[in-house]
């Protein structure tokens, strides 16, 4: 069985963290438990109440060190010199078939780097955070998820009165940009030595000792971004605040806030209503993306020189350009590549943006296409036209039509995380009934199966959830 033990970070110089215990609650409650990544971390022989215990601060783990990270970052393009972990504690790692990772507690209170805040998170920021995990994880996208909801009946203020709760979080790591900013504009070069020097040697399947040691450490950064940022394009999912304490540096997926999975696709989507210039629209992740990694490599650049870090930024765009392409001819039925396939798909995401076609659905029905003039979307003149395009393109495949049909199946989701499923999830929590977040995990948990008695979760949207809005405030 595994066990949690103190953090290598931990052993960092004290300037990194600051070590602390976090506060539990008087009344905690489980709200969920993620029982297959219990099972996948080793902990399936502990009980829930003894787990539930254990990230409540109730039962002591030996020599343990929590601790709250320092870190800065670029929030909406601004610097803010410090941030650190303002809500959440690393509690330590664990072994697993995949490496070292980390256990964090989100909510625990407290910190030297709350501000004025309370240290708390609310139910239903949690909920968004798990829910949205497991639907990434689903996809095969890297990201951080969630082992367990705490909630309580203690009160904290945003918008409104709301119930605080804790979500014990897994990651590879909560190494982020932000924390070699820190450093950096701190003045410190020396500090940037030993973070590097610390994520080189804690994540050899991400990093390795070679000549030129600290440029290939950049270089699998940028290139792990770049990769992960293609696949939530592909996907339409929308991160909503891609500041640089949001990114790690191992291309993981974490910090949910406002997120949103594009419905009607139009690149111009926020999904953040606290994004009033669009910063972090759908259209702008890729670039985005480019700049955090230049931002990362300004911090680096006691490290490597200017001109190292634009040979190794200038790699950026043609590995995005190259996953995208890979996924979009997977979600298309195409196995070979070919010149003119990036026309083909421009002309199918044209048509979705003009006729305001739903991004999930679209590509999921496209199996229709492959043999028939029309799908349930794809029915007007233009879309007609294309499909006689995309039937041509088919004829070059070698592979089978029911070779081609598993392979678009296996590549588009019939089953996205859309707002309003989240929405009614949470309703249902905060009245204390789990069943229906329950249910939705079940079917973001398999978004390729395509259950009948799960098909009305892939119907677009209704009226009313057109209007929700999800900031940041959480």
């Amino acid at each position: 069985m595994a066990s949690i033990k103190p953090h290598a970070y931990a052993e960092l110089p004290e300037e990194f963290y600051n070590l602390q215990n976090w506060q539990g609650f008087d009344n905690p409650l489980l709200v969920i438990e993620n029982a297959p990544l219990k099972q996948e971390l080793g902990f399936e022989k502990i009980e829930q109440q003894e787990l539930l215990d254990i990230f409540n601060g109730l039962s002591s783990i030996e020599n343990l060190k929590p601790l709250s990270m320092a870190y800065a970052g670029h929030q909406f393009g601004q610097y803010v010199e410090q941030l650190g972990d303002g809500r959440g504690l690393l509690l330590g790692e664990i072994e697993s078939s995949e490496g070292l990772i980390d256990i964090h507690l989100k909510g625990a209170g407290k910190t030297p780097y709350s501000r004025f805040g309370d240290g708390r998170a609310v139910l239903r920021s949690v909920i968004r955070e798990y829910l949205c995990g497991e639907a990434i994880n689903a996809l095969s996208i890297p990201t951080s998820r969630a082992l367990m909801i705490i909630g309580s009946d203690e009160m904290v203020i945003r918008e409104k009165s709301e119930t605080a709760a804790m979500l014990a979080r897994t990651a590879k790591t909560h190494v982020r940009f932000g924390n070699f900013e820190y450093f950096h504009y701190n003045n410190k070069p020396e500090y940037v030595k030993v973070l590097a020097d610390f994520c080189i040697n804690n994540y050899p399947s991400y990093f390795s000792r070679t000549k030129n040691i600290y440029e290939e450490f950049f270089k699998s950064v940028v290139e792990q971004t770049a990769c992960m940022i293609a696949q939530w394009q592909a996907c339409g999912f929308s991160h909503g605040v891609m500041n640089t304490d949001n990114m790690s540096i191992l291309g993981e997926t974490f910090d949910y806030g406002p997120y949103g999975f594009m419905e009607d696709y139009f690149p111009s989507y926020i999904c953040n209503h606290s994004d009033h210039q669009g910063r972090y629209a759908f259209k702008n992740q890729p670039y985005i993306g480019l700049w955090n990694c230049s931002a990362l490599g300004h911090a680096l650049s006691s490290l490597i020189s200017e001109e190292s870090q634009g040979e190794i930024l200038k790699t950026y765009e043609s590995i995005f350009q190259n996953k995208l392409a890979e996924l979009y001819r997977k979600k298309l039925g195409f196995t070979k590549l070919r010149n003119d396939d990036a026309l083909l798909i421009q002309g199918l995401l044209d048509i979705m943006e003009s006729e305001k076609l739903d991004y999930t659905n679209t590509f999921r029905n496209l199996t229709q296409a492959v043999t028939e003039v029309k799908t349930n979307e794809l029915d007007s003149d233009v879309a007609m036209s294309w499909i006689k395009s995309f039937q041509e393109r088919h004829s070059k495949e070698s592979i089978s039509i029911p070779e081609k049909l598993l392979l678009m199946n296996a590549n588009n989701p019939k089953y996205i995380l859309r707002n309003y499923m989240a929405q009614e999830a949470i309703e249902a929590a905060e009245n204390s009934d789990f069943s229906a977040l329950e249910t939705l995990i079940e079917v973001i948990s398999s978004p390729y199966d395509g259950l009948k008695k799960f098909e009305h979760f892939s119907n677009r949207s209704p009226d009313w959830a057109k209007d929700l809005e999800i900031s940041c405030s959480s």
